[in-house]
């Protein structure tokens, strides 16, 4: 069939890898030393690894190819899911910027303190932007979720104790991001985890309703009741309003 899939240029690929966890499907690796396609039957030609390349050695072309396959790509998301890694070894498995890390404390313990010894933190699952959390993050299963538009952790101060307490992550620009591709990350999200709720963090700016309707319109696609509610945070820090987006709202 002739259809959208990606292309790498081996000529001008260096092997630095940022187009590997860019590729939600898994359907890039490094093979000796360069980036390239693990199958075609991987790649749903959508392109959210163009921009990640600093080379500029991925483009998306139209031409013969087998069809994607979804359960060929569960399977592999699944085979290569990456183990839950305690903080304090972290560093020993390679790249943070990326890496699906579950943040283990010890049992009792208590979250850690910022380096001023003050405020602490309430994170528990990295990386937390839309684009770069597998799916099938470890974190993820089952889980309370906080989908927060990346300025509000700046905008209100009491961000850790008072909205990420308890919830797994996820963050990203309505304005910035590319919202089709939030819209998928969250549809799959949904699907896959068996959520308890969504609570979703934006800021007044009216261009910020946009992490709203993707989490929306990912809750309609997946075709799941899960509770979702919306805090409103102003530009000086306060939350101004909060909206109730019920399970029935899918019917």
């Amino acid at each position: 069939m002739i259809r959208a899939i990606v292309r790498i240029d081996q000529e001008k690929c260096d092997g630095c890898g940022d187009c590997v966890p860019a590729c939600h499907e898994g359907a890039i690796e490094i093979v000796d030393g360069l980036a390239r396609l693990a199958s075609e039957r991987l790649c749903d030609g959508i392109g959210d690894c163009l921009g990640h390349c600093p080379r500029g050695a991925i483009t998306v072309e139209r031409r013969e190819a087998p069809a994607y396959d979804d359960e060929l790509v569960a399977a592999r998301l699944a085979a290569t899911a990456p183990a839950t890694v305690p903080p304090a070894q972290a560093a020993q498995h390679g790249c943070l910027g990326s890496r699906q890390l579950e943040l283990v404390r010890p049992e009792g313990s208590a979250a850690e303190p910022g380096g001023d010894g003050g405020a602490l933190s309430e994170l528990s699952q990295w990386p937390v932007q839309i684009q770069l959390l597998a799916p099938d993050a470890p974190r993820l299963r089952g889980a309370r979720l906080l989908v927060a538009a990346d300025c509000v952790p700046f905008a209100y101060p009491a961000f850790h104790a008072r909205m990420l307490r308890g919830r797994a992550l996820m963050i990203g620009c309505p304005k910035l991001d590319d919202l089709g591709a939030q819209v998928a990350k969250l549809t799959e999200v949904v699907r896959r985890n068996g959520l308890q709720d969504i609570v979703v963090a934006r800021m007044e700016v009216p261009c910020c309703t946009g992490i709203l309707t993707a989490v929306l319109e990912a809750r309609r696609r997946a075709g799941l009741d899960v509770p979702v509610r919306a805090l409103v945070v102003g530009i000086r820090g306060q939350v101004l309003a909060q909206e109730e987006h019920p399970a029935h709202a899918t019917s």
